[in-house]
């Protein structure tokens, strides 16, 4: 393990890293609307958490509350992260950090190799927590987002085993 890289374990204590349930969809959809231009409707995450078999869906609770959301899917070996965000509350705290090396570790158990996301262009402080982890920049899709045409930056993160 690279001691560069925080684990599992690391940052902020009286966190609980679980499994999203339907309970959770009020906190979910709320954090994804104040973190997104271009938020899931809800029915998205239902069907992720209901239908889709490669959906892996986590929270972060602190104290009974949703601090942070996650939908990644898995792919035979690859992972792709489709939504992380944290709370405005409980951001800079290291928690979507910890979220995210949480999923990568679990994805890494299921045998995945890779792992891929996009971002926005001007989402620096994401782009910064995806670059400490290892993730690099594989191209861009231009116009992407289709609120103000801004580009995602493609990301990704050939092994999983430094983690």
């Amino acid at each position: 393990m690279n001691s560069d890289l925080p684990t599992a374990d690391s940052g902020p204590s009286g966190l609980l890293i679980r499994k999203m349930i339907h309970a959770d969809l009020e906190q979910v959809i709320a954090i994804d609307q104040v973190s997104f231009s271009l938020p899931w409707p809800k029915r998205s995450f239902q069907y992720e958490l209901d239908e889709n078999i490669t959906s892996r869906c986590w929270v972060v609770d602190v104290d009974r509350r949703v601090a942070a959301m996650m939908v990644a899917w898995m792919i035979i070996d690859e992972f792709h992260v489709a939504t992380i965000a944290t709370h405005p509350d409980y951001r800079r705290r290291g928690i979507g950090k910890k979220l995210l090396i949480h999923a990568l570790l679990a994805a890494r158990k299921e045998g995945v190799l890779r792992a891929f996301l996009e971002v926005r262009e001007t989402n620096e402080t994401a782009l910064r927590m995806y670059r400490s982890l290892g993730f690099v920049e594989d191209g861009r899709r231009k116009a992407y987002y289709k609120d103000n045409q801004e580009d995602a930056v493609l990301m990704s993160l050939n092994d999983l085993t430094h983690l």
